[in-house]
């Protein structure tokens, strides 16, 4: 096992590698920027080295700062988290070269997955069922539109590199195609530097159902079950759940051996997702493999009994998998919801600022992954979410009532919040029913009155 670690990211997943390490006996060093400098995970860690201004660009996103800092510390590996360089092939590369073992895949593996068509020609060749498209990048408007046509209307245009929704655009009949396609080519070429789009057909009335695998350094590669991400905000999930209301049996088993494929179709190791869109008749297709730990990752905790950070530090340090296929099992219910500094009334628009009051729910059953307190400022560089509350119960029904319960004991003050936007969707009878696709947040903001989740600022 590593002696020390190096975190390469900030807020509540620094605080849970941190603590993940804590127990397992690890050193740990934080890195941070000017706006990080009284976070939790910079207090927390061992160590902490400042690595440049507040702008991710200029200090998160810096390889070679990163590199650098660890190199001082003197490091055994380094954990990217999520976002950032999580998934940056040469970021894992760099730390190759170095000889300081980069906790995740390797660097040819993110290369592979990351690009969406070669993700998609990689699982095709292992059997994985693919959502029916164009056999990779295509350039050129009119063969892409001849393309579309083959496939049938609606299709969806999509980036090869990033994600978050950008670079994606839905083109309803060949009238709009050649409009949304130069759309989605340019926001890409901006966004990540790389126009290349693909081209898939729409699947209507979907859900969005990831599989969370686990696969070793020795060829050993199992999953950990489903999580429905299907409740999403503008391509952004905002409520997880494990297991997937939608899901039978037989369904499970046929994801799951599908998401294992994948996964050894790429010689993939560490943690990993692989996504799938799930139709109305419960035909399933593989959309990407996050080559990272994912947000989510503790509603699998909850239901499967097992630490994913920690298993990340095993499978890194060269160690087996501790369990088979037919160990993992799953119990109860989790749930997670994001809780983000926004106004929900103003179109969520980021809220920063300082917050003046804070206390977390608690009680049985729940869990927050946070790294907010009373008198922190939450930054206005980076990404909205401050919290993930996590409840688990018996079933459902139960884990739904904790949800409600703890949402309504979440005091934060300061800043405007999506909480009450989060509680209006766990009360939804809709969503308590289960009956939901991907659509679900835009056909309920229109149904729902604003008074119900706009935010106040105290």
């Amino acid at each position: 096992m590593f002696k020390k670690i190096l975190i390469a990211n900030r807020g509540e997943i620094a605080l849970r590698i941190i603590r993940a390490c804590r127990e397992l006996g690890i050193e740990t060093v934080a890195v941070y920027s000017e706006a990080d400098v009284q976070s939790l995970h910079v207090q927390l860690a061992d160590g902490a080295i400042c690595i440049g201004p507040a702008p991710g660009n200029e200090s998160y996103l810096r390889a070679e700062r990163i590199i650098a800092a660890a190199e001082i510390a003197d490091v055994d590996a380094i954990h990217p988290g999520y976002g950032f360089l999580s998934e940056d092939g040469d970021f894992a590369e760099q730390c190759e070269d170095c000889k300081i073992k980069f906790i995740g895949p390797r660097s040819e593996t993110i290369r592979q997955m990351g690009d969406k068509a070669m993700a998609r020609e990689t699982v095709q060749a292992a059997g994985v069922p693919t959502v029916p498209g164009s056999d990779g990048v295509v350039r050129d408007p009119d063969k892409a539109l001849q393309v579309a046509e083959k496939i049938g209307f609606p299709v969806i245009i999509k980036a090869v590199a990033g994600g978050g929704g950008r670079g994606m655009r839905l083109a309803h009949n060949a009238m709009t195609f050649q409009k949304e396609f130069a759309a989605a080519s340019n926001e890409a070429e901006k966004a990540f530097g790389n126009g290349d789009v693909y081209i898939e057909k729409y699947i209507e009335e979907p859900r969005h159902i990831e599989f969370q695998i686990l696969a070793d350094e020795h060829g050993n590669v199992i999953h950990l079950g489903e999580r429905d991400c299907s409740i999403q905000r503008r391509h952004q999930k905002v409520v997880e759940e494990s297991p997937s209301p939608f899901m039978t049996p037989d369904l499970r088993q046929a994801m799951g051996d599908a998401a294992v494929k994948a996964a050894k179709s790429c010689g993939y190791w560490n943690a990993g997702t692989i996504e799938f869109l799930v139709d109305k008749h419960r035909n399933f297709y593989f959309i990407e493999m996050n080559t990272r730990i994912q947000v989510e990752h503790p509603v699998t905790e909850e239901v499967t009994g097992i630490d994913l950070i920690k298993e990340q530090l095993r499978i890194a340090s060269g160690g087996r998998l501790g369990r088979k296929q037919e160990d993992v099992k799953i119990t109860g219910h989790a749930i997670e919801v994001r809780v983000c500094a926004e106004n929900p009334g103003m179109n969520f628009a980021p809220s920063p600022g300082d917050i003046s009051l804070y206390y977390p729910p608690g009680g049985h059953g729940v869990r927050v992954d946070s790294h907010i307190y009373g008198g922190y400022t939450v930054p206005k560089y980076y990404d909205s979410m401050i919290a993930k509350v996590i409840v688990v119960g018996r079933d459902r029904e139960i884990a739904l009532a904790r949800m409600n319960r703890a949402l309504n004991e979440y005091l934060i003050r300061g800043v405007f919040t999506n909480i009450g936007f989060a509680k209006a969707i766990v009360n939804d009878p809709e969503f308590a029913r289960g009956n939901f696709t991907t659509r679900f947040i835009e056909e309920f903001m229109q149904r729902t009155p604003k008074t119900l989740f706009e935010s106040k600022l105290h």
